[in-house]
């Protein structure tokens, strides 16, 4: 139980600031183009376009992409349904991310912002261009009608998101204002600018809670132009599109078709590629990367294939334990759990060594803990000492190793200590509960049969543990509803991250989303000092203090063992046929930047056949589902 002195100073003094910041006189307001998180906006106010783009690229042609999934909705901000994949190309947002800064937004919907400097409200100026594609205006009235739908009707991730906006108003039919409930939370203004607009005169008779494959209007590059439900999905460019020429658009969505057909099967899907039925793909295997990227075709180079090193933060993938679960309720068990786990055999015998085993929550960023806490990371955790597992503060956190032998003896035996002084017995060579007598036995949740070769040399070990664990196969939609309904043991799942992490990470762990279906609290953390250090990370003020509330988060997640952590790269492994051009400056985070690239002259634009169906994707699929 946390320590209630603290908290009860806490609460006075959060009481104390509020008073103090609401009585202070207000501060400088800004008018600007865009805003940046921390420091100086690079692009200023005379920027053409973005310096990762060829302004001058070429439209047209048709581009066939595919993805391992089906859909049944084209929504993909409510609970419901499977929606389909780049459906965001038919929507703009207020403001537009730039690919070569850690987290800096310029004005799309929104010509410019207006806001004070400590950032406790912000006025978005729409642009009085913008046009949703049956050519009525974007007005204030669309952005306070889209906010309040997610907030209310969306997933829950929004409300967690947006939770700190205390009210929202249309000033006019050109400006829309957003008001925090304090100071406190910098990062407000830019993830408001991540906001889609949604045309309320189409949807003021609709049901958006409901899932639907009623095409819906949007403003964005791109419209739905035709769709075999489940199967494929075709989007156009918008000819007349209002934002073209816009700096933040200009060399971007250069293909005048996009269609994207659906797989439930890998391993055709793969093949499909290589057939030439359709153009690009990411691969997520490194046996598939290993193996497969080879022949003729590579070596002519009809095919092209690229590693891209990326500055991307890798964040989590791990095996997840549901500690709503009695079985997963002790930190030593799943302690004990992790020790089971054979990654140095596993890189080796399955990955062909291609990947680093994962020490952090926030991994490939400086956002991830290292060595021991520093004095900003103590002067968060010190507070919380007698609450908190005191190898924080004397322990450098490292995922157990092995020799990659397949023989790992010392783990085995550390996890049997750690279950005994957990309560848990042997009966045999059963593992069971000292005081009930159950046995230990759960299941691991899956949506594909290619991680049955992670999964069972997993369980083999945990035999040996006297610990029954078996795998389940769902299909895609059953699984989904598992995972929401928060009906399960084990899964595999990953929590991505940001170079700029804030509001979303209440949806990951925040106490109050716990119970919350349909959450991305996944493990079911409930743990006040966790609740009260995301506040930290969201209200920080400087790069430094950012990087000291994340470090010290991840701390407490780590030695809280609430996953078992896999792996991660740093790096886009990308396949592509040879009939792309591309700016000669990638992007420095994000994506590879396919929709910068355009088509070469002469290149084919004749839309790819479909080929077979098969395995869907998830909300919480992992970001290496082969592995």
């Amino acid at each position: 139980m946390a320590n209630m002195k603290h908290f009860l100073m806490l609460g006075c003094s959060i009481i104390l600031g509020l008073w103090s910041s609401t009585s202070l006189a207000e501060t400088r307001v800004i008018n600007s183009h865009g805003i940046a998180m921390h420091g100086d906006m690079k692009y200023g106010e005379d920027f053409t376009h973005f310096d990762y783009v060829n302004p001058d690229a070429p439209k047209g042609g048709t581009v066939t992409l595919a993805s391992p999934s089906t859909f049944d909705s084209f929504n993909p901000d409510i609970p419901k349904g499977d929606s389909a994949a780049n459906i965001n190309l038919i929507y703009d947002t207020l403001l537009v991310s730039s690919a070569d800064e850690p987290f800096t937004e310029y004005g799309l919907i929104a010509e410019k912002v207006e806001y004070p400097e400590d950032r406790s409200w912000i006025i978005f100026h729409i642009n009085p261009k913008a046009r949703f594609h049956d050519g009525e205006p974007i007005e204030a009235s669309d952005v306070v009608f889209t906010f309040n739908q997610l907030v209310e009707n969306g997933r829950p991730f929004y409300k967690a998101y947006y939770a700190d906006i205390v009210n929202v108003e249309a000033l006019d039919k050109q400006r829309v204002k957003f008001t925090a409930r304090d100071n406190k939370n910098r990062e407000l203004p830019l993830i408001l600018g991540q906001l889609k607009v949604l045309p309320e005169h189409y949807w003021k008779d609709k049901d958006f809670a409901k899932s639907s494959l009623d095409i819906p209007l949007g403003s964005g590059p791109y419209k739905i132009k035709s769709f075999d439900s489940g199967k494929s999905v075709t989007f156009e460019r918008v000819k007349d599109y209002w934002a073209r020429d816009l700096p933040v658009h200009k060399g971007m969505y250069n293909y005048d078709t996009v269609h994207v057909s659906y797989y439930r099967d890998d391993t055709v899907m793969m093949e499909a590629f290589k057939g030439g039925r359709y153009d690009y793909r990411e691969e997520i295997s490194s046996k598939r990367w290993a193996t497969e990227y080879t022949g003729k075709k590579y070596d002519s180079g009809k095919i092209i294939k690229k590693e891209i090193p990326h500055l991307n933060p890798t964040g989590m993938q791990s095996f997840v334990m549901n500690t709503r679960k009695d079985l997963f309720k002790d930190a030593r068990v799943r302690e004990a759990l992790d020790y089971a786990f054979d990654f140095e055999w596993t890189n080796k015998q399955l990955f062909y060594g291609a990947y680093t085993r994962t020490n952090s929550f926030f991994s490939n960023s400086e956002l991830a803990a290292t060595g021991l806490p520093n004095e900003a990371e103590l002067a968060l955790l010190e507070p919380f000492r007698e609450d908190l597992p005191q190898e924080i503060f004397t322990k450098v956190y490292r995922s157990p190793e092995t020799d990659g032998s397949g023989n790992n003896r010392k783990n085995i035996r550390k996890a049997i200590s750690l279950l005994k002084s957990a309560g848990w017995t042997f009966k045999g060579t059963e593992l069971v509960n000292g005081e009930t007598g159950k046995p230990f036995k759960f299941e691991i949740l899956l949506y594909s049969k290619d991680f049955e070769r992670i999964v069972l040399p997993y369980i083999k070990n945990l035999k040996r543990l006297g610990i029954e664990a078996s795998a389940r196969i769902v299909d895609t939609t059953n699984y989904i509803r598992i995972v929401r309904e928060f009906d399960f043991d084990m899964i595999i799942g990953g929590f991505a991250q940001s170079n700029s992490p804030g509001n979303e990470q209440r949806d990951y762990w925040f106490s109050k989303f716990a119970d919350h279906k349909g959450s991305r609290n996944l493990i079911g953390i409930r743990d006040p000092v966790i609740d009260h250090l995301i506040d930290k990370i969201i209200n920080a003020q400087t790069r430094e203090e950012l990087v000291a509330a994340c470090r010290a988060m991840d701390r407490v997640l780590l030695w809280g063992h609430y996953v078992i952590p896999q792996w991660h790269i740093d790096k886009h492994r990308i396949a592509y046929w040879n009939k792309f051009e591309q700016p000669k400056e990638p992007p420095l985070y994000g994506d590879v930047g396919f929709f910068t690239w355009w088509l070469k002259s002469g290149a084919s634009d004749e839309t790819h056949s479909d080929a077979t169906d098969t395995d869907p994707a998830t909300d919480n699929k992992p970001s290496d589902p082969k592995e």
